[in-house]
């Protein structure tokens, strides 16, 4: 067949061995030839491609792929065949050429210098955005008639008020929940009655707030970096820097400042909603009357458990809202960068108030918050 790929070996060379390729050099053809090829055992110095009459991205991987394995070199390939070749191949500084995939002891850590210089310029990210937010705040503070008013009681509306349906069915179903499971541990020692310190407690120290932050994260830190990344991309906010707007003190500063306060009401409202989901079990499987249940969390709760839950809530509300905010500006190139920011504003938040949560436990039993 004249189109089928094939080879010879002229020994004769002044510079060694030379493999010849000729014929179609391509997917249709290559498979005998791949196979003839990698039967040889002579060392080759150079592979010429001057008599191949076409090649294609998977004939140009063999040959690369034959170089490599005799380190030698290429030659004779067309404009066309030499794009091909480089497709494949990287170059490096001195010319050397390496396969597309490199051993995995090479590409190992060649990805964690990629993840370090990464995660470096993340950094840098992050502390420009915090600079961009205290620049705009201070004109603001300087300018207090430029302040987004509206769009801050709108982003209030967005993050608090349609979020208390969820957020409270949620939290009462959280309360039965803790009510139910721990009845039925203390009933074991007798020490049902304990069930109302267990509801009282993790409610408005832990889990209301913790759980609301979670809410809020999936669903209005997402909602951030979607809405912003989707302006990124229809450039409005390349606009509004055109004519003067400061996209951080309309976009970002009102929506920072309603997570962070909303989340103290829906943090407080969690933990009520959970009292009361609380309420109903001991009424109705325990033999504590709702009113008395609810009499009660006000003497075994201490007071400091009511503000160790206030304090963290607005600090989980500033995470969401920056993680969201940050991430959505990083949008960059196509619609398929908006879903990861996206994901990956809710996946940060929600790590970070855990990890916050964390010290935040730890500090409180430090200062006798316990």
């Amino acid at each position: 067949m004249q189109d089928a790929a094939q080879y010879t070996l002229d020994e004769n060379s002044a510079d060694g061995t030379r493999l010849v390729l000729s014929g179609k050099v391509t997917l249709a053809n290559i498979a005998p030839l791949e196979r003839e090829l990698k039967r040889l055992s002579a060392p080759i110095r150079t592979v010429d491609l001057a008599a191949v009459d076409e090649i294609d991205t998977v004939g140009a991987w063999v040959v690369c792929r034959v170089a490599h394995e005799h380190n030698c070199d290429i030659t004779g390939a067309s404009p066309a065949a030499e794009r091909l070749l480089s497709a494949v191949r990287d170059i490096d500084a001195s010319g050397d050429t390496r396969p597309l995939r490199a051993p995995v002891w090479e590409r190992v850590p060649v990805a964690v210098g990629e993840k370090v210089y990464a995660t470096r310029s993340g950094i840098y990210g992050v502390v420009g955005f915090f600079g961009q937010i205290l620049i705009g705040g201070v004109s603001l503070a300087r300018h207090p008639l430029r302040f987004p008013i509206r769009a801050l009681v709108h982003q209030m509306e967005l993050v608090g008020v349609t979020a208390l349906p969820i957020i409270g069915l949620m939290s009462f179903l959280i309360g039965i929940v803790i009510a139910q499971q721990g009845s039925v541990q203390l009933e074991q020692f007798g020490a049902e009655s304990l069930t109302v310190n267990l509801v009282g407690r993790i409610t408005l120290r832990e889990l209301g707030v913790l759980m609301t932050a979670i809410m809020v994260a999936g669903r209005s830190g997402s909602a951030f970096a979607a809405q912003l990344g989707t302006m990124k991309l229809t450039e409005e906010i390349d606009a509004m820097r055109t004519i003067g707007i400061s996209p951080i003190e309309v976009l970002v500063i009102p929506r920072i400042l309603a997570a962070t306060f909303m989340m103290v009401l829906l943090g407080f409202y969690a933990s009520i909603m959970a009292i009361i989901g609380g309420a109903v079990v001991g009424d109705l499987t325990l033999g504590i009357p709702f009113w008395t249940f609810l009499a009660r969390i006000q003497e075994v709760v201490p007071e400091h458990d009511l503000w160790v839950g206030l304090i963290k809530a607005p600090v989980f509300g500033l995470i969401v809202a920056l993680a969201g905010c940050y991430n959505g500006l990083q949008v960059r190139g196509n619609s398929e960068e908006v879903g990861r920011r996206t994901t990956m504003a809710v996946v940060s938040a929600i790590f970070a108030v855990i990890v916050i949560d964390a010290f935040f436990a730890v500090f409180f039993t430090e200062i006798g918050w316990g």
